[in-house]
């Protein structure tokens, strides 16, 4: 098993993405989303080879893997390093996500 650390921009994602659901759908459906975030980081923490590599070969990063928040259109993105996975972004499906990725990384 492997820990998953958040980079401060992947927190700041998380948290932005609680605050916009809890906005435009109430606090049951915020809660629902923390649930879900976290489970699909706890899976990634037994299983970090899950992931898809898929993306971060088409935009020319490196072993980058993304893995999908059941129920939300969000995705998790990260780099497993020896010790722990290193998690960069949580994006939604519909945002520039290349773009994003390949300026900030």
């Amino acid at each position: 098993m492997k820990p998953a650390i958040l980079r401060p921009q992947a927190e700041r994602d998380r948290h932005a993405e609680v605050r916009y659901y809890r906005k435009e759908a109430g606090s049951t459906v915020a809660v629902r989303l923390v649930i879900a975030s976290n489970t699909a980081l706890d899976q990634l923490e037994v299983d970090p080879g899950i992931g898809s590599p898929t993306l971060g070969a088409t935009i020319g990063i490196p072993n980058l893997r993304s893995w999908r928040v059941i129920g939300f259109p969000l995705l998790w993105f990260y780099f497993e390093r020896d010790q722990h996975l290193d998690v960069v972004r949580l994006l939604g499906e519909r945002q520039d996500i290349a773009t994003i990725l390949t300026e900030a990384l």
